[in-house]
């Protein structure tokens, strides 16, 4: 896909751009708040999620962590502190490696995590269609020959989307 040069960036660029860091701003917002009323700060229900999605062939560890969260591992070494120290997180010395801890959730973490889970994908599922419109909205701003196209629309992409659905 071809990259626009900064010559041929538009206003519409920027503002559609905008719109996709305002959306996701919104939704990080609604999660802080959701994880704050759990009871739990946002960095430590990101770790919860991370553990509990991870399906990797290795088994969670501290490292693995501090990898999917973008932190350094003295940091994820703290925040596992945290999470065990709370009773969200049990740490076990690996077998094969004396150096390296594995991570699991307890059932206090797994039930509050399913109640985080539950309203997050409602709020994801509520907000899919304007996120798609304005994704949609960026990726078609590069027509075939690889020109940039953004600059051409002046329409909302939530209104392009839902004319579009209108017209299926």
């Amino acid at each position: 896909m071809a990259t626009k040069q900064m010559d041929d960036l538009t206003d519409a660029d920027y503002e559609a751009l905008s719109n996709l860091r305002h959306a996701l701003r919104q939704f990080m917002d609604f999660s802080a708040s959701a994880a704050h009323e759990e009871g739990l700060p946002v960095q430590q229900h990101q770790a919860l999620l991370a553990i509990k999605g991870h399906h990797g062939e290795e088994a969670m560890s501290v490292g693995l962590l501090a990898g999917r969260l973008l932190i350094a591992p003295h940091s994820a070494t703290e925040l596992v502190g945290r999470l065990v120290a709370a009773g969200h997180v049990s740490r076990t010395v690996d077998p094969n490696d004396k150096r390296r801890h594995t991570l699991a959730l307890t059932q206090k973490a797994e039930a509050v995590l399913k109640r985080l889970t539950a309203i997050h994908l409602s709020e994801i599922r509520e907000m899919a269609p304007r996120l798609i419109a304005i994704l949609h909205g960026l990726q078609d701003g590069v027509e075939l020959n690889g020109r940039a196209n953004i600059g051409s629309q002046k329409s909302n992409p939530f209104e392009t989307w839902m004319s579009n659905v209108k017209s299926r």
